[in-house]
Parts: structure tokens; sequence; C-alpha cells
């Protein structure tokens, strides 16, 4: 289940402006500072993550152990998956962290995802 971790974290990495930062000990990415996926540690023994998402909302959260994310980040649309749930295909993952990067990002940087 590393590789899938590793794998998600590095195509976030890979969207415009995206950053890697590390507020409590976690491993996040960021678009002009705000987070659009938390990671999680690598040390994790149940590698998740969580995204913001609005389209998708739904079905993220029909799949087994997904939840509305803790502190009152559910209400605002974030939810927490398990990288290793049934059904959960790296593709999948990428596009949720693509959702979330376009509900965060500034309009101006959605461009250069067209591109």
């Amino acid at each position: 289940m590393g590789d899938v971790r590793a794998e998600v974290r590095s195509f976030a990495l890979s969207l415009p402006e995206a950053t890697e930062d590390h507020p409590w000990g976690e491993d996040v990415a960021k678009v002009r500072g705000k987070v659009f996926v938390f990671l999680g540690t690598a040390a994790s023994s149940t590698p998740r993550m969580t995204v913001k998402l609005v389209e998708s909302h739904g079905h993220a959260l029909s799949i087994d152990g997904a939840e509305p994310t803790g502190y009152g980040l559910g209400k605002s649309g974030w939810v927490t998956v398990p990288l290793g749930s049934r059904g959960v295909t790296r593709a999948l993952l990428c596009d949720w962290i693509e959702e979330s990067f376009r509900i965060v990002a500034p309009k101006r940087l959605l461009d250069q995802l067209e591109s």
C-alpha cells in the first residue's frame, strides 16, 4: 500500500504550483499556501488521504472506511478515504486529488491544468 501512497503523493505534487509541507507531522500538498490533500504519515498502519470534494463527495463517502473528516472539516466537504479500500484505484484517488485541487486552487491556475 505504500506504493499507492507514494504514487498519489507524486501525482498531487505534479499539479501546477503544488508544494509539500509537513504541518502536525503529516504530509500535505498545498497550492499557494492552501492544503488540497492530506496524506497522513508514511509510517501510518492504515494509509489514508483527505480531500475536499463536491461532485464526488457522495461516491467517496460510499467507500468502505471513508468518513467525513474530523475537526469540523467534514462540514466543508472534506472526506477521509483509506487508500486500501476495495474499489479504490490509483486513478480514482488521483481524480479526487485533482477535484480537490480545482476547488482549492485560484481560478487562474486552473488554466494551466487544461493545457
